[in-house]
């Protein structure tokens, strides 16, 4: 009898890290399975199948899918048996292997320290991975990874979660579009943060088009207060600087991208160090510039809290130095004339009226 592949029976193989284009040459496709498999085709993880409905051919030697994530998102009431395979499964793995990738270069750069920093990329409705505590991000491994739901309890993993995982969380339950958040010490931007000052705008490019900055006042690391007053800000800025802290950053695409903003804050707050040095102004983009490398933001679906100013708002520094403002013209304080015949005719009855009065 041939075998029949269900929709569930390929994505148990996702689960479990196999290859559904491993099937039996004759086996026999459900509907769903197929649509199922067409759409992994359409993703280019695929190559496509015969018009038989079978799977097509293996590879090339050396090939290998792209891990993919399972069909339907799970959460934290999905069956324990579904979410450690899951835990285990090689997309899973596949995004264990970037969090210790990013780690290290985190570690490199000299964005953290000791066991400093944490990662949490979500992967389900209420799921995320996140980073182990005590642990150098230097040398990280994908098993030390661990498996958290959005109230912080730890459902999988050999070592135990950040500490500082709340305010990963947190960052994603008020931004739905927060698919990761990197969090690291770097030396200047921190320096930024030590001195509550958010950095100034419209000088570098890349600074506008991929960064949205915001200060958030100093709480207890790892807290739901710290965690709290992050959270208040996702809305409209990806790049948070923490006081007397460090950074955090998010993304709506990627851990990369959420890695790419620690980088972009950090040579922008050092280089504006060193420019400060140089003995002269610095100079800055006109606010119709900066008005063009918003739309380009915009169209990247990237927040900033600019969006809709008026081009005399948009490169107000009031922390670094005076920016254009908006001039409102004054309204002209109104005189009143002085009129004798008015004020005689007051007077006069004034008198008559006390005249009465005796």
């Amino acid at each position: 009898m041939k075998p029949v592949i269900s929709l569930r029976d390929l994505e148990e193989m996702l689960r479990q890290g196999r290859d559904v284009r491993a099937l039996p040459p004759d086996a026999i496709l459900t509907p769903s399975a197929r649509d199922f498999l067409r759409e992994l085709e359409s993703n280019g993880a695929l190559k496509p199948r015969s018009s038989t409905g079978t799977a097509a051919a293996q590879p090339a030697q050396g090939a290998e899918a792209k891990p993919q994530p399972p069909a339907q998102p799970l959460s934290s009431k999905s069956p324990r048996a579904e979410l450690e395979a899951f835990f285990h499964s090689a997309w899973c793995r596949e995004l264990k292997e970037q969090m210790c990738d990013i780690g290290r270069r985190l570690w490199e750069r000299a964005y953290v320290d000791g066991n400093g920093g944490n990662i949490a990329i979500r992967v389900g409705e209420d799921l995320a991975l996140c980073t182990p505590t005590l642990v150098s991000k230097g040398f990280m491994k994908p098993e030390d990874m661990c498996l958290v739901d959005f109230e912080g309890n730890q459902l999988f993993g050999n070592k135990k979660r950040t500490s500082e995982i709340l305010m990963h969380l947190q960052m994603m339950k008020a931004q739905p579009k927060d698919v990761a958040s990197v969090h690291c010490h770097p030396p200047y931007a921190t320096a930024f943060a030590v001195v509550g000052i958010t950095p100034p705008t419209c000088v570098i490019p890349e600074y506008e088009v991929f960064v949205s900055v915001a200060v958030a006042p100093y709480r207890t690391p790892g807290t739901p207060e710290m965690a709290k007053l992050v959270a208040d800000l996702v809305d409209k800025y990806n790049t948070i600087l923490m006081g007397n802290h460090g950074v955090v950053t998010w993304s709506h695409n990627n851990v990369e991208e959420a890695y790419w903003r620690a980088e972009i804050i950090e040579a922008y707050c050092r280089t504006l160090m060193v420019a400060a040095h140089l003995g002269r102004p610095i100079n800055t983009l006109t606010p119709q510039q900066l008005k063009d490398l918003l739309k380009i933001k915009e169209c990247l679906g990237f927040v900033d809290p600019r969006y809709g100013l008026q081009e005399c708002e948009l490169c107000h520094n009031d922390d670094w130095r005076p920016g254009v403002t908006c001039q409102v013209p004054a309204k002209p304080e109104t005189t009143v004339g002085y009129d004798p015949e008015a004020e005689a005719l007051v007077q006069a009855i004034t008198d008559e009226i006390m005249a009465q009065l005796k």
